[in-house]
């Protein structure tokens, strides 16, 4: 659960591990999907080379309105960096991503590159980019967004009734 602007918004999250084995699928998660993070390691070039084919692959099977951001990963090994920060965000900018780099090892930016997307998310529900009636945007509003809540009672629900998003 994270907080944005006084909303609590819950993420599921699916770390398909980018292996060619699991391709097929992968693709299934995409479809329900309101974000991705794509990782390549910075450490490993091969990792970023094949950022095209899973950048395909996402907007292929997803929502056209998907957020994505791209990581680089492993941050904390600059000596043995392969991939150069102005690399990652060249393509990303390429690509219209959003773009960070993070240190799963010591935690840098991780936490932020989740609460980045949840908020470009949450910005394009406030913009009505994502019909958040449609489940298969990747967004599941709670019961504090229902019509009716079975858990009030009746005639308690209307004007005075507010909520969270997500």
């Amino acid at each position: 659960m994270i907080t944005i602007d006084g909303k609590q918004i819950k993420l599921q999250i699916w770390d398909t591990a980018g292996q060619e084995a699991f391709r097929s699928i992968t693709r299934s998660y995409y479809r329900g999907a309101a974000g991705a993070l794509l990782v390549y390691d910075i450490t490993r070039r091969e990792t970023f080379e094949h950022l095209t084919t899973w950048l395909e692959d996402a907007r292929q099977h997803s929502n056209s309105n998907m957020v994505i951001m791209l990581i680089g990963n492993k941050s904390d090994l600059e000596s043995r960096r392969d991939v150069k920060k102005e690399e990652g965000e060249t393509f990303a900018r390429e690509h219209n991503l959003i773009f960070m780099e993070t240190s799963a090892k010591t935690a840098a930016n991780v936490e932020e590159a989740f609460i980045n997307t949840a908020k470009e998310i949450y910005e394009k529900i406030q913009e009505g980019v994502f019909d958040i009636n449609n489940e298969a945007n990747g967004i599941k509003i709670g019961p504090q967004h229902s019509p009716t809540n079975p858990n009030l009672p009746p005639g308690s629900q209307g004007a005075n009734q507010s909520g969270g998003c997500c």
